[in-house]
């Protein structure tokens, strides 16, 4: 998609992500908080998410998530002119070194796989890429695809081995998916990215890496 800008988030966006991630729907009371907790430590509050990501931002010493920005209104839309020359935050990943998601590197299915793949979970050098958000009326516009190739080259940036995903395979599954549970992303938009499924975690919920050494 031409005309989207995708950056670090950095303290001085993060009202951006506030607008992008509303007030309905699960970026509204998540707030990226389920991947960097574990166990009873998550919390089911908007108010408390919402505090914890504002903390997370400003006290990165990397960024750990892109925005996108688009320069255009969506389609059938018009801008009027207090919105000249604007761009609109349309869509969201958070990534970072594989251990700071606790969920992730604690998942029982995961560290069976782990195991049988000789993949050490406390390594610092695997990057992970654990949750997509695209605004509604900019879905299907190829925005997760954008800001997944933008992760990785962030990552690879950051002197990473490998980076991961935990994407959901529509393919596999036998029943609609709603666009609200692509927040993993699907995993035609790893695949496209050059990501190689490495196992799965469940039939339709494959684990997706690509290596960054070459």
């Amino acid at each position: 998609m031409s005309g989207v800008a995708i950056v670090p988030v950095t303290p001085e966006r993060f009202d951006d992500l506030v607008e992008l991630f509303g007030t309905r729907g699960d970026p509204s009371w998540c707030w990226c908080q389920y991947f960097v907790t574990s166990g009873d430590s998550y919390e089911r509050s908007a108010p408390h998410n919402k505090r914890q990501l504002r903390e997370q931002v400003q006290s990165a010493t990397r960024p750990i998530g892109l925005v996108a920005y688009a320069a255009e209104p969506a389609s059938g839309r018009t801008r009027g002119p207090s919105q000249a020359g604007s761009t609109t935050p349309v869509g969201w990943v958070r990534l970072g070194p594989r251990p700071s998601f606790v969920r992730v590197t604690g998942n029982r299915a995961l560290r069976a796989l782990a195991q049988t793949e000789h993949d050490d979970l406390a390594d610092e050098s695997v990057w992970a890429v654990t949750c997509f958000v695209v605004k509604v009326g900019w879905r299907r516009r190829g925005i997760a695809g954008e800001l997944l190739e933008a992760a990785v080259d962030l990552a690879r940036k950051s002197g990473a081995s490998a980076i991961v995903g935990h994407p959901v395979d529509v393919a596999a599954r036998s029943t609609r998916v709603g666009g609200s549970e692509l927040y993993h992303g699907a995993a035609s938009t790893f695949a496209a990215a050059g990501f190689e499924v490495v196992g799965r975690t469940g039939g339709t919920r494959p684990v997706m890496r690509l290596d960054l050494t070459h």
